[in-house]
């Protein structure tokens, strides 16, 4: 297809429908599907497209539409669907139990504020509720990243190594909405990216088996330790198919995290989607002006990379964490990863900043403050609220 100017949205849908039909020589595609701000142009995209050997299933709610990707990927089917934010959390416990199933369904999260009050505009808190459930998350910065991720999603998913669940999220509006130039793949090129898609434990009429039963402790606790594992084995699957997409199709996306300027850098700010975009920026400028500045963007949260972050973080004696989200009571939840990540570096001061929450604008100034907080500061406080001017 080539280069296309369109919207984030347009974006999923194409890559989600051209998966689909991927896996037409084998057992087809399905996905449950329903409608909520901001991600309904995606379902309606899906529900447009004329698939060879699939369908899209209308359903009276989000519940249902996991439930109906559960049933399909237990057939064997190339599964995926879309939501948002209280979409989400109606559906959260069919979400924890695909993943629980073990099931490569992929996810598109639009993100959006939870409510009440309601508010249609982006917070990771919507996704990030879902960070204990048996999924892997994936944060994409822009729209060429979304193409690119949806595809790796799918290869990790359903890698007999992993098999489990994947959710891509993107911000709502500022990513879904708005339109860039996009190198969306054709057909031919994602049917040599993708193999058939096989479920090892697909459901067989020859051979009746239940799914779901009760289970014993010892059984609960070695079913849990499984999916640990399978988790672990993600950063080393997700490299590989990285590696495969640099051969099929000429370029390199990021991996689980990305750097910039980290090298000689001794004050970095870790960021994730689009606010991440805007910190690249931010720290080209300051490292124009001779700041020793540097920036991480963290792509896969779940599982955590906390190897590749020490990695990046291995000069840093300030690091900030910009949270588009927050816990009751706790503060940003990335930021909880990070100085869990830095537990034996006590030489590290690591300092939350909450901003952009409820879909706040989070400007180059904005960073550019919050830079100079970080710079200036002996030593970290409970999380820093940065609020807008009203």
């Amino acid at each position: 297809m080539g280069r296309e100017l369109v919207t984030g949205n347009h974006a999923a849908g194409y890559m989600l429908a051209r998966a689909g039909e991927a896996n037409r020589s084998a057992r087809g595609c399905a996905g449950g599907a329903y409608p909520i701000t901001p991600q309904t142009e995606i379902i309606e995209f899906l529900r447009k497209f004329d698939f060879a050997k699939g369908e899209i299933v209308p359903v009276e709610s989000e519940h249902s539409a996991m439930a109906v990707c559960i049933g399909a990927a237990l057939g064997g089917a190339r599964t995926f669907t879309a939501s948002s934010s209280n979409g989400l959390a109606y559906m959260t416990e069919n979400v924890f139990a695909a993943g629980f199933y073990r099931l490569p369904i992929v996810m598109i999260a639009v993100n959006r504020t939870l409510g009440p009050p309601w508010n249609i505009w982006v917070d990771q808190g919507d996704s990030l509720a879902l960070r204990d459930a048996a999924w892997v998350q994936f944060y994409a910065d822009s729209h060429q990243d979304l193409v690119d991720t949806i595809l790796l999603a799918f290869r990790v998913a359903e890698d007999q190594r992993v098999m489990l669940p994947v959710m891509v999220a993107l911000d709502g509006f500022v990513t879904s909405h708005t339109q860039m130039v996009v190198d969306l793949p054709d057909q031919e090129l994602i049917d040599a990216y993708l193999p058939d898609c096989n479920v090892p434990h697909k459901l067989d009429v020859h051979h009746p088996t239940t799914v779901g039963g009760l289970t014993w402790p010892k059984e609960t606790e070695h079913h849990r330790r499984e999916i640990q594992s399978a988790m672990e084995r993600v950063p080393g699957v997700l490299e590989e198919a990285i590696d495969e997409f640099e051969k099929v199709f000429g370029r390199r996306p990021d991996g689980a995290v990305a750097t910039e300027q980290t090298e000689d850098a001794n004050t970095i700010m870790i960021a994730c989607n689009t606010m991440a975009r805007t910190l690249r920026r931010v720290v080209k400028d300051r490292r124009a002006s001779e700041q020793n500045v540097g920036m991480v963007k963290c792509k896969m949260f779940r599982p955590f990379p906390r190897e590749a972050m020490l990695t990046a973080l291995e000069g840093a004696t300030r690091v900030g964490v910009l949270d588009r989200n927050h816990s009751p009571g706790s503060g940003g939840i990335f930021w909880q990863e990070i100085a869990a990540t830095l537990r034996e570096r006590p030489d590290v001061l690591v300092q939350d900043y909450l901003v952009g929450l409820g879909g706040g604008d989070v400007t180059p100034e904005v960073i550019g403050e919050l830079f100079d907080d970080l710079i200036e500061r002996r030593r970290s406080e409970e999380p820093v609220w940065k609020e807008l001017a009203v």
